[in-house]
């Protein structure tokens, strides 16, 4: 079997903790207790199923119901306009009052109107301009009126058009339709439509709510995840396990903005490096125009196609050469505008190849420390709880909670050099302001220097929590001091990840001209959505 430093690479010279680290270690443990903030409050986040989703929606329903004193389709049509934020159908409220925030959304109480008159009183339909009696009319709350059969062929068509809120037909009416008459109506002629209207009323609340996301994963487990009103930059995790940004749907990507992360994406899938490494590494042919590779030699080339050329100018040539000619050619004469395209593709390579390294290097220390390292620390924390005869190391939680920050720091660190690499370069799109641009390569060296220090302690926990403990006999101040020092270690990068998140949050984000933000530090990472109860 391989041993801890064969499976996760480390160096069997690595100079380990001597007594100047272990003061070094126990002085910063005294800072972290100091300055270390109090945790954020959870995230609050509920994951919703098909059979809780209708509960869910009629909790906000009510509220805007009782605060209103309306009826539940004005609720339903008031909350669609505003996108189910209550806290801005409040402030409407406040700031413009009932009747004028109603009107805006389409919603129209009942009003007064002669059309309510005697079932057998003949009105006559404004779209087919056939006479009927009253009793195959139906009059909406804004008071315009439709025989029947016209209303129920108007609904159709809106459903089948994907439509929720179907408005009035009367001539630049806005008033939205009360969804009993919908209903009842289209359940007489097409039932299956009367289903799909009420099945996108109840969607709604998912497709049309900005504080619900659908769990992204694959397959699909059914689940939507809603969080509260002034978290949308945030990260959760479903029931299912699968953790997300909610801001994006993407994988949970902090200390990393949505809009550099997709980037990253669309950079490290697509093939824009590779045009770059063709471009920095290769010559065309001038006869073939395929890309060729010199592996050594002299700077007389030949395709396969069979034409010779010039290495250093890429140019067409005859056969006869010496060592440091070709006869009859001449490339002597600099081209600025050539010569500076392939210096600046090798630039932009070599700068990729440098953070996309780091990136994917924490990225597959994680994956193993997660896959082969967390097994073997969770049965070394079971066999501590199994001392009896040793009761000071009988508790093994201090080595599940160091896993989880190392687990945590990997994250933080791969994922920084993502926004260190826009951030700090010309290819993100968001440019800093002008009058901020000197204050970026001060933010950048306070950046740099947690990350670099984060980096360091990362390393130190990543093997301290890979040492075997000796069964046989129990060594009991190794144990202890591996305890210490997993627990110093642990607050310490827990500090520098929350020092990374404020120097990008504080310093650095508004520098640039849009405004981007991001999710705030979570040391033991994505808030768990509860299961919400119908």
């Amino acid at each position: 079997m391989a041993s801890d430093d064969e499976c996760y690479g480390y160096d069997s010279d690595y100079d380990y903790y001597d007594e100047d680290d272990v003061a070094m270690e126990a002085d910063e443990d005294a800072l972290v207790e100091e300055d270390t903030p109090a945790p954020d409050r959870p995230v609050d986040c509920w994951a919703i199923t098909k059979e809780s989703l209708s509960t869910a929606q009629q909790q906000d329903l009510s509220m805007v119901m009782n605060l209103l004193n309306i009826k539940q389709h004005h609720a339903r049509a008031l909350l669609i306009h505003h996108r189910w934020k209550t806290e801005c159908i409040c402030d409407h409220f406040d700031r413009k009052g009932r009747d004028r925030m109603l009107r805006e959304a389409g919603v129209v109480l009942q009003e007064n109107n002669n059309c309510r008159a005697s079932p057998s009183r003949m009105m006559s339909c404004m779209v087919c301009f056939e006479e009927f009696s009253m009793s195959v009319v139906s009059t909406m709350e804004c008071g315009h009126y439709f025989c029947n059969d016209c209303w129920t062929e108007y609904f159709k068509t809106s459903v089948d058009s994907g439509k929720k809120q179907i408005r009035c037909m009367g001539l630049k009416c806005p008033a939205i339709c009360d969804e009993s008459v919908v209903r009842r109506l289209l359940g007489r002629r097409y039932p299956d439509a009367a289903r799909r209207f009420d099945r996108f009323l109840l969607e709604s609340y998912l497709e049309d709510n900005d504080f619900v996301k659908w769990c992204p994963s694959v397959p699909h487990c059914g689940r939507a995840i809603r969080v509260g009103g002034s978290e949308q930059h945030c990260e959760v995790e479903c029931p299912c396990g699968v953790g997300f940004c909610f801001a994006c749907a993407a994988e949970a990507h902090s200390p990393c903005p949505c809009t550099m992360w997709d980037q990253w994406e669309v950079k490290c899938n697509g093939e824009s490096e590779t045009v770059n490494w063709i471009l920095a590494n290769t010559k065309n042919c001038p006869k073939c125009y395929k890309p060729i590779v010199k592996e050594g030699g002299c700077n007389l080339v030949t395709c396969k196609c069979g034409q010779y050329l010039c290495w250093l100018c890429g140019g067409a040539t005859g056969s006869a050469h010496t060592w440091t000619s070709i006869d009859n050619h001449s490339c002597n004469r600099f081209v600025e505008g050539e010569k500076k395209k392939v210096d600046d593709a090798k630039r932009h390579l070599h700068r990729y190849t440098h953070f996309y390294d780091r990136f994917k290097i924490h990225g597959d220390s994680y994956k193993v420390e997660y896959e082969k390292l967390g097994p073997a620390v969770e049965e070394r924390a079971k066999w501590l709880q199994t001392l009896q005869q040793h009761a000071l190391l009988q508790d093994g939680a201090w080595l599940t909670e160091a896993h989880q920050k190392l687990l945590r720091s990997r994250q933080v660190l791969s994922r920084s050099y993502v926004f260190a690499f826009y951030m700090f370069g010309d290819d993100y799109h968001g440019k800093v302001h002008k009058t901020e641009q000197g204050k970026v390569a001060i933010a950048q060296v306070l950046f740099e220097d947690y990350q670099e220090q984060l980096e360091r302690h990362v390393e130190r926990l990543s093997k301290v929590l890979a040492t075997e403990f000796s069964l046989d006999p129990v060594e009991e101040d190794k144990i202890l001091r591996d305890k210490q020092d997993a627990l110093n270690l642990a607050k310490i990068v827990q500090t520098h990840c929350g020092e990374i998140y404020k120097c990008i949050q504080d310093e650095l984000l508004p520098l640039l001209l849009d405004t981007v933000d991001i999710a705030t530090y979570r040391p033991r990472g994505p808030d768990k959505a509860k299961e919400f109860q119908p």
